[in-house]
């Protein structure tokens, strides 16, 4: 099991350290050419390819179902997703993966793709949750999801890696973090070209919510050595590849498509912060992109959480770039840490503030961030109180 903490009582389920990833991933140019070997060894007879209606509209998608169609292999395409993925997206997906008599997923997207094809996934093969909000928190299922090739088009999510997705519950105004063992893509195909027709305000945001994944799960609660290592050297790559990124050079493009999934390796076995607490609600109530909420939310929360991260903040400033940490005082590279964070989040185009965000609503966003799975993990317990301080420093 894996040492996280319960939403509820804040207590770890479980004191061991593990490491749950895929059974293999494939990294690289052309990585996707894998994918029809995988499905004929595999003996995949039906395989349901859950896209967003985006990228079937303009060809992303067909870059694999093309290879498919090489290899005679047979699907049916299910692209009923919206950017923040609801309870009806998952529950029409399960019908529609019965009903084609799919044995097996591909998943192709960002964070809304591979969060309904887990999902559909874990629900298919574990019917008792087909009302899906069950499935909320630490989700106590018995089988392993559909077997799934999870292929990322984004380069910040790393869902093709981890143990958890999100689903938008429209009826309550809420999202719902599930964190499962069971869900995590049996194969991961991580293909820079797959990520080179995303806008630049896309690949900003899902870069700075990599980020963001680096940086909360190097300070969370749970954190240890072995995750320290793969978020540490996450955040040296975001660094040094994000802008690249942005202006769609091959160079930043790849850097920044590793740097997503070793972030993703790591953060998907300890957990997060608040964050990411605060950017769920954002995305619920407001339709923020996550990866905007998620990078104006970021220093004001480091700032928030420096007096208890101990020496870590002095090496996130050196994995950002940082030159001379060793001779700044504790208070000097903390501050420096954040302008670092700050600076790149700048440079890529992320605003300061959440479109929308009002006085009357903070009660409300401030309740449901405090009751978020990924709260607990924060190094610093925080009160109903303090989100609202901290939601109201993100008003326009």
């Amino acid at each position: 099991m894996l040492k996280f903490y319960h939403r509820e009582n804040k207590e770890r389920y479980n004191m061991a350290n593990a490491i749950v990833l895929n059974t293999i991933s494939y990294h690289g140019k052309e990585a996707i050419k894998q994918i029809p070997e995988i499905a004929k060894k595999e003996g995949f007879k039906k395989i349901f390819v859950c896209s967003d209606p985006d990228l079937v509209k303009f060809g992303v998608t067909k870059k694999v179902t093309d290879l498919l169609d090489e290899s005679g292999l047979e699907y049916v395409i299910y692209s009923e997703i919206k950017p923040n993925p609801t309870i009806k997206n998952v529950q029409d997906g399960v019908k529609a993966f019965k009903e084609a008599n799919a044995d097996s997923i591909i998943t192709i997207g960002g964070g809304s793709s591979m969060d309904t094809a887990k999902a559909i996934g874990i629900i298919v093969e574990n019917p008792e949750f087909e009302d899906v909000r069950s499935l909320e928190g630490v989700a106590p299922t018995k089988n392993h999801a559909v077997r799934t090739i999870a292929v990322p088009t984004t380069a910040g999510t790393a869902a093709e890696v981890t143990i958890n997705y999100v689903i938008t519950d429209v009826e309550k105004e809420r999202k719902f973090v599930c964190v499962d063992q069971n869900d995590i893509p049996n194969w991961a195909v991580v293909d820079p070209d797959m990520m080179s027709s995303m806008p630049k305000g896309l690949t900003a945001a899902t870069g700075m919510d990599a980020l963001t994944h680096a940086i909360e799960g190097y300070t969370t609660k749970a954190a240890w050595e072995m995750t320290d290592m793969f978020h540490l050297e996450a955040i040296k790559l975001i660094a040094k590849n994000l802008r690249g990124a942005v202006e769609n050079t091959d160079e930043g493009r790849e850097g920044m498509a590793l740097a997503q999934y070793i972030a993703g390796m790591g953060f998907s076995n300890v957990g997060l912060g608040i964050a990411h607490s605060i950017a769920h609600t954002f995305s619920a109530h407001y339709d923020t992109p996550h990866g905007v909420a998620c990078a104006i939310m970021l220093p004001i929360v480091m700032e928030f959480n420096q007096d208890y991260t101990g020496e870590k903040f002095r090496e996130i400033a050196r994995a950002m770039g940082v030159e001379g940490v060793d001779q700044m005082s504790e208070s000097e590279y903390r501050q420096a840490a954040i302008d670092a964070v700050k600076t790149l989040s700048k440079d890529v185009g992320i605003p300061s503030y959440v479109e929308g965000l009002k006085e009357e609503d903070v009660e409300q966003l401030a309740k449901d961030a405090f009751a978020d799975a990924c709260a607990p993990g924060n190094p610093r317990d925080t009160t109903l109180e303090e989100f609202k301080e901290l939601i109201r420093k993100v008003m326009k």
